[in-house]
């Protein structure tokens, strides 16, 4: 019985040497990552957004080309937002901290008179998901372009790249992704009237002060294109920061030496940027933002 005891105890006496080994062995050191410092503060990583606007853009929604009448609608129901106040509403909820309203898809049935929207809902503030609804600047437009034409409304979630596309081949009325009226994408889509004034960013390491004094557009062009292909540049696959830094003539961009990345969604190459994998991120000024945000926040 005093063997059994005995045992016991020493049992429990490893295993609290071990515990006190495991808990100097991960925090312990203040320089490890993921790890906190003698004062207390984490050493994660985080990302900060330079400040400037390294394009001008305009975003609009794409419009299927054999209905002209929902192109005359659309632009009517954008005018008409416009005026009333009704568009400031819906911006003052995701830049001015208002309350956003989550916005839910039928089931697409072709017996319904059914208004179906393209869409890449990882794209915040404009389209993404909380749960099985639908949040973003563009899907509340959405629900009350559909409720203005009397129809139900149907969002398809589908990769950015392939927005137009399903437009063009007319599986979709209308793109509604925080698109950037481009030639390239005419060829797919009508073009509504603007309703958003966009454009790049660049997001880098906090602990990258490369282009901290940059207060311009050309200054912060000029450093990016002294970049070689070593350095490796994330973007959102077939968006706008995809053509800044593989060049396009259509949008007048003369592309980068960098290396481009390309990645499903913004979070995913900022997240990749953090891991040490890539160098910079370049996205809309609003997704990045929010993304920034978000990401800091969890680290």
């Amino acid at each position: 019985m005093e063997e059994c005891k005995m045992k016991k105890l020493l049992a429990a006496v490893l295993t609290a040497a071990l515990t006190v080994g495991m808990l100097v062995g991960c925090g312990g050191s203040d320089s490890g990552d993921g790890g906190a410092s003698k004062s207390g503060e984490s050493s994660a990583k985080t990302a900060k957004v330079i400040d400037v606007d390294l394009t001008n853009e305009e975003y609009a929604f794409g419009v299927d080309k054999s209905q002209p009448e929902l192109l005359e609608q659309v632009n009517a129901f954008i005018a008409k937002i416009q005026e009333d106040g009704t568009l400031d509403e819906i911006f003052d909820k995701y830049f001015g901290g208002g309350e956003p309203t989550p916005v839910e898809s039928a089931a697409l049935d072709e017996s319904k008179d059914q208004l179906v929207v393209a869409t890449n809902a990882a794209f915040e503030p404009f389209e993404y998901m909380e749960g099985e609804n639908y949040v973003g600047i563009d899907m509340e437009i959405a629900a009350l372009l559909a409720e203005e034409l009397g129809q139900e409304l149907v969002i398809q979630n589908m990769d950015f790249d392939a927005v137009c596309l399903s437009v063009g081949q007319q599986k979709c009325d209308i793109a509604m992704a925080g698109l950037t009226v481009s030639e390239d994408r005419k060829e797919y889509v009508t073009f509504s009237e603007s309703y958003y004034q966009a454009s790049q960013r660049l997001i880098v390491p906090s602990d990258d002060t490369t282009f901290d004094d940059m207060t311009d557009a050309e200054t912060i062009a000029a450093a990016l294109g002294e970049l070689d292909s070593s350095v490796l540049i994330g973007v959102q696959q077939g968006t706008t920061g995809n053509s800044y830094v593989e060049g396009s003539d259509d949008l007048g961009f003369p592309g980068l030496n960098a290396t481009c990345k390309t990645y499903k969604n913004g979070s995913l190459a900022v997240q990749d940027m953090l891991n040490g994998n890539i160098n910079y991120v370049i996205i809309d000024a609003a997704p990045a933002a929010a993304i920034t945000e978000s990401i800091n926040e969890m680290q």
